[in-house]
């Protein structure tokens, strides 16, 4: 029993090298993912769509899918897992990690860029929904329709009107103006960092850790 406990002490300490998190945070992690696994070891699709919240979200269909995206893993070839474990768990949860205090005022201005790149990136992953490296029209045609779907007074004529819209807007900051044969092919990761670079996304995308038991955590943009 004790080499078991000092086997996950050293487990929980390592990640949160690897993450940032406290062992504490990645304790509360670890509650969380033996309940939402039924204490097994690997969590699939079916345990994150079994979340009461979650089923609410419009586009929970990207947050399910990201957790099983090799490119948040850091695995060098494209495509989904079908399963992961704990470690895997806490690396996609570590792209919501909240800076900590005055982070601003002891971290250097460079590893602050790559904190926010890193945050970008998952996100951009999140739309780049066929991992070509550019976020479409349709890619973002369907996020639109996604996030409209709970307003029955808005049609299927509209969202695509809106997000047609929408997406000629980040053409004419991106590419600038085009000329009538061209054809807008859609958003790369250079121009989307573009577009959000005066976002603090760094301190929006986060998750908040209150006294956690198996049940209580709660994410935020």
């Amino acid at each position: 029993m004790g080499a078991s406990q000092s086997g996950r002490l050293h487990m929980f300490q390592d990640l949160a090298d690897k993450t940032g998190f406290s062992t504490e945070q990645i304790n509360n992690l670890h509650i969380r993912f033996m309940y939402l696994t039924q204490d097994e070891d690997t969590l699939r699709r079916e345990h994150l769509e079994n979340i009461s919240n979650l089923a609410l979200n419009p586009i929970r269909r990207q947050i399910v899918e990201a957790f099983f995206d090799k490119r948040n893993l850091g695995e060098k070839e494209k495509g989904c897992l079908q399963e992961i474990g704990f470690e895997e768990f806490v690396t996609i949860l570590s792209f919501f990690r909240p800076p900590k205090p005055n982070t601003a005022e002891c971290l250097e201005m460079k590893e602050m860029k790559n904190i926010k790149k890193e945050k970008l990136r998952f996100l951009f992953n999140m739309h780049d929904t066929d991992n070509d490296g550019v976020i479409t029209l349709d890619e973002y045609r369907h996020v639109v329709e996604e996030l409209l779907s709970s307003y029955e007074t808005i049609g299927a004529e509209t969202t695509k009107a809106i997000s047609d819209a929408a997406m000629l807007e980040v053409a004419s900051v991106t590419v600038g103006q085009m000329g009538p044969d061209e054809f807008y092919e859609g958003i790369t990761f250079e121009q989307f960092m573009q577009i959000l670079k005066n976002v603090e996304i760094e301190t929006k995308m986060n998750i908040h850790f209150r006294k956690m038991d198996k049940r209580t955590m709660q994410c935020g943009k």
